[in-house]
């Protein structure tokens, strides 16, 4: 009777375990539909909506800056853009252009003197102001970005808003020229987990920056040599540059900066060529 009862108990212990592991692994993985394994809601963290204003700490000697690990993370996670290979000599050149100030006919000249690529984030406004402006930029090779229609903060905004601002702006670039949009910058660069999420979901990656300076302020021109220091000491492997195309300062220095990066030993690379 007592091997009985000892068998009966094994018995018992064995089809408790193996329960156990079939329960555990329904919970995690399950569902098997035409051969593809579907996750549960597990997997589907909440993501935030708590607005970010992207913030570095720059480097003078030209050693990638600080990008703040919450920065980095949310941008490296959704597979988006704001600085490259610590090992590559690949920089990358991003211009904002929310309008026309009368300077981009002579920057879009100064990179084709130069053969050097560059990316344009345009708005609503600017496209309607200087089409032909938009239509040179792209026979230039360059790459037209989406910065929004009316350049507004999207934490602020609605799902149903966010898809409005950028997806207006992309048909109407496509519309007008045959091209279509595939990269964002964030107005003003400010940003949640949320939205850059959600630009990713209408086909887009985010694009942030490595480098920057106070070059849009239109009362801070007249600084050339103060601009070209700033620009030439922050310069470092897989560097995101973004200027802004209203600055007289930008334009004027532009072709002398190209010219000593690359004598740095840099190489300008286009957006479609970002090594991580």
């Amino acid at each position: 009777m007592k091997e009985i009862i000892k068998k009966l108990k094994n018995k018992y212990i064995i089809a408790s375990g193996i329960a156990l592991i079939v329960v555990t692994f329904t919970l995690s993985i399950i569902l098997l539909e035409d051969n593809k394994v579907i996750t549960t809601s597990t997997a589907n963290v909440e993501l935030s909506s708590k607005k970010i204003g992207w913030g570095i700490k720059r480097n003078d000697n030209h050693e990638q800056p600080d990008l703040g690990k919450v920065n980095k993370q949310i941008i490296d996670e959704a597979k988006g853009i704001a600085m490259g290979n610590k090992e590559s000599k690949k920089v990358y050149l991003t211009f904002d252009e929310g309008y026309e100030a009368g300077n981009t006919e002579k920057i879009l000249e100064t990179l084709k003197k130069n053969n050097v690529p560059a990316a344009f984030f345009i708005t609503a406004h600017y496209v309607n102001t200087s089409p032909e402006l938009v239509q040179k930029m792209i026979e230039g090779g360059h790459i037209i970005g989406n910065h929004t229609v009316n350049h507004k903060s999207m934490p602020s905004l609605s799902e149903e808003e966010i898809k409005k601002e950028v997806m207006n702006l992309h048909e109407v670039i496509y519309n007008k020229y045959g091209y279509e949009m595939k990269y964002i910058r964030p107005p003003k660069g400010e940003y949640s987990e949320k939205t850059v999420d959600y630009c990713n979901k209408l086909g887009y990656t985010t694009v942030m920056w490595s480098f920057a300076y106070d070059d849009w302020d239109e009362n801070k021109q007249g600084r050339e040599e103060y601009a070209k220091k700033k620009v030439l000491d922050n310069i470092h492997n897989g560097a995101v540059i973004l200027l802004h195309g209203n600055s007289k300062d930008n334009t004027n220095i532009l072709d002398y900066c190209i010219n000593e990066i690359k004598n740095m030993g840099y190489e300008f690379a286009t957006l479609d060529e970002f090594e991580r």
